[in-house]
C-alpha cells in the first residue's frame, strides 16, 4: 500500500519486478536507471547476503508526476529469481502498490516462468492481496532470442486475465519504459 508522506507532500508507491533467475528483472531496473535524470533519482541500491548469491532486491526512487498536489515517487524491487529465495520474496511484497511479471520468452523456461507465476499467486494470497486487483502487467522479455516462444503460446500460458503485456528484449532497452510507464498509469489510476 502506498504511503503518504505530508511534510515532503509524497505518495510513495511501490512497484515489484517478479519471475523467474536470469529472466531480466535486474536488467530492466538497470535499464531505467541509467536512463532515467540523475536529479529525480536516488541511489540504486544491491543487497546480497551469504545465503543468496543473486541479488537481493534494487531499490529505484523516481518521481513521476502529481496526485492531488503530492509528487508520486515510486520504488522499484526486484525479488530473486529463485523460487528457493521465497521467504524474501515474500517478503518484498509486503506493502505491494503494482507488480511486473517478467517473463523468460526462452522456450525451455516455459516451466520455470508458470513455476514463478504461481508462487507469486501464492505470496500475494499469504497477504491477502488478489493479483486481480492489484495493478498488474507482464513483460514477455528476451524476444531477440532464436529459441522464443511466439506471444500467443507464452500469452496463453501466463496471461489468462488479459492483463497488459508487452514484448521486451530489456538488455537492449526495448520495452523496458513501455512496461514501467503501464504499470505506473495503473498505480495512480488506482490511488485516483
Amino acid at each position: 500500500m502506498s504511503m503518504i508522506n505530508y511534510a515532503s507532500r509524497e505518495i510513495n508507491c511501490k512497484v515489484v519486478y517478479y519471475g523467474t533467475g536470469l529472466g531480466g528483472k535486474t536488467t530492466n531496473l538497470e535499464h531505467i536507471y541509467s536512463r532515467v535524470n540523475p536529479d529525480t533519482k536516488g541511489k540504486m541500491i544491491s543487497l546480497a547476503t551469504e545465503t543468496e548469491r543473486t541479488l537481493f532486491f534494487d531499490f529505484l526512487p523516481i518521481d513521476l508526476g502529481e496526485i492531488r498536489g503530492f509528487k508520486t515517487r515510486f520504488h522499484l524491487y526486484t525479488v530473486p529469481g529463485q523460487v528457493y529465495y521465497n521467504a524474501s520474496r515474500r517478503l518484498i511484497l509486503k506493502g505491494v502498490d503494482g507488480i511486473v511479471f517478467v517473463a523468460d520468452s526462452q522456450r525451455e523456461r516455459a516451466e520455470a516462468n508458470i513455476e514463478a507465476m504461481h508462487n507469486l499467486y501464492e505470496n500475494l494470497e499469504s497477504y491477502g492481496y488478489d493479483l486481480a486487483t492489484l495493478p498488474f502487467v507482464i513483460q514477455y522479455n528476451k524476444r531477440d532470442l532464436s529459441n522464443a516462444m511466439s506471444v500467443e503460446e507464452i500469452r496463453a500460458q501466463l496471461n489468462p486475465m488479459g492483463v497488459p503485456d508487452f514484448e521486451g528484449v530489456a538488455i537492449e532497452g526495448k520495452g523496458v519504459f513501455e512496461t514501467l510507464t503501464a504499470v505506473s498509469k495503473l498505480v495512480v489510476k488506482a490511488l485516483s
